[in-house]
């Protein structure tokens, strides 16, 4: 079935795809909508879920929490300061290492108060042990969903599913939607190795002594390690009984380049056409989209970007001291590379202000005329 939606119903009809058991989630804009459509199909008998009621998000994550040590299946959505409220809650959801799906709209972290899109919510729990997934439209949004549960269950640590405010969140696209009985086929019940059980009473997230603590943290640094290769095959299957898939990384733009773009998100669709049409001036231009952020996917960027001269990384996003994160990233991930391309960081979107093709052709401009940055942090559209 094909269906114009938003990218927020894209969310929805994932998680009614993915048969969750517990939701719990506070309205906050423009994340409010996911929750309303799911709130509504419970109470009409349409949807056989449990919905908590809470009065924040730190409430809906502990209610989760809650529910997945009980080992069923759950799932929340939030924004902004929604999900600054959480941040508590996503280290203990994390160091439980409970396959919880979150879905996170990116909006601006005030003051001054702002609800449109930008990505410094998200990035900013990038230490909280959660895997990250950046969507570029509405039908990654909701494919992505259904891979997000099969990874989580997988490594056993909890997923974020991040979609821009608005350009996504609340802007209809044409997206496929597979069946109940195809999904069945992809993502099986959730079966926990260690649910709740008081035939066999044990403990859950207790105190631990420094003799054991480091193990616990060892484990999920492994577990980490261990989505590279788990996604992957989740991907391919799903691009197999789909037809469409989505890999860590994308490289676009065929044929050589000395400069690759570097995006995330909903300014991807923006830079290919860019992109396609500077490679018909002969620019020797390409691009790249990063899909997953946490973990950061070192290996498979070095294969793509050997024998680039060049990146230039456009962030919607700001670490304030530092730069773009995800420029920073990659200078971390590439420090220890003999082959190591010079790095252009350029800020720019902030807030929701569009981030336009001719914005996007200046950076390139720019970074193909200087053979270095001439500044740490590159501001594109900033109103002088």
């Amino acid at each position: 079935m094909k269906r114009v939606i938003t990218g927020n119903q894209a969310v929805a009809y994932g998680v009614i795809l993915s048969r969750v058991d517990v939701i719990s989630a506070y309205p906050i804009t423009p994340q409010t909508t996911i929750v309303e459509e799911l709130s509504e199909l419970i109470a009409n008998g349409r949807l056989n879920t449990r919905f908590l009621k809470v009065e924040s998000e730190h409430s809906a994550m502990a209610a989760l929490i809650g529910a997945a040590t009980g080992g069923v299946r759950c799932f929340t959505a939030t924004s902004s300061h929604g999900l600054a409220y959480m941040h508590e809650m996503l280290h203990w959801a994390s160091g439980a290492r409970l396959p919880i799906v979150l879905v996170n709209v990116n909006r601006a972290i005030g003051p001054p108060w702002n609800i449109w899109s930008d990505q410094s919510d998200s990035l900013s729990q990038r230490d909280t042990g959660w895997i990250q997934l950046y969507c570029e439209n509405n039908q990654e949004v909701l494919d992505t969903i259904l891979q997000a549960y099969r990874v989580a269950e997988s490594v056993k640590l909890p997923v974020m599913v991040v979609l821009d405010a608005y350009v996504l969140s609340h802007t209809s696209e044409p997206v496929e939607i597979p069946t109940m009985e195809e999904v069945d086929a992809f993502l099986p019940a959730y079966c926990p190795d260690y649910p709740i059980d008081i035939q066999e009473p044990m403990a859950f997230s207790v105190i631990t002594t420094p003799e054991y603590f480091l193990e616990f943290r060892y484990k999920i640094q492994k577990a980490m390690e261990e989505v590279p290769e788990v996604a992957k095959k989740v991907n391919d299957e799903f691009r197999s009984r789909f037809g469409r898939g989505y890999a860590a990384i994308e490289r676009y733009g065929e044929g050589e380049a000395e400069v690759l773009l570097v995006t995330s998100g909903t300014v991807t669709s923006t830079s290919r056409t860019v992109v396609q049409k500077l490679k018909g001036n002969g620019t020797k231009i390409g691009g790249m989209k990063i899909k997953r952020f946490r973990p950061f996917p070192f290996e498979e960027i070095y294969e793509e970007i050997r024998g680039v001269r060049k990146l230039a990384v456009i962030d919607r996003n700001l670490s304030a001291g530092v730069g773009g994160i995800f420029a920073q990233e990659l200078k971390a991930s590439l420090y220890s590379r003999e082959e190591r391309p010079e790095i252009f960081s350029f800020i720019s979107g902030l807030g929701g202000r569009d981030i336009t093709p001719n914005l996007i052709e200046e950076a390139i401009q720019y970074t193909v005329e200087h053979p270095r940055p001439e500044e740490e942090i590159l501001w594109l559209g900033l109103k002088k």
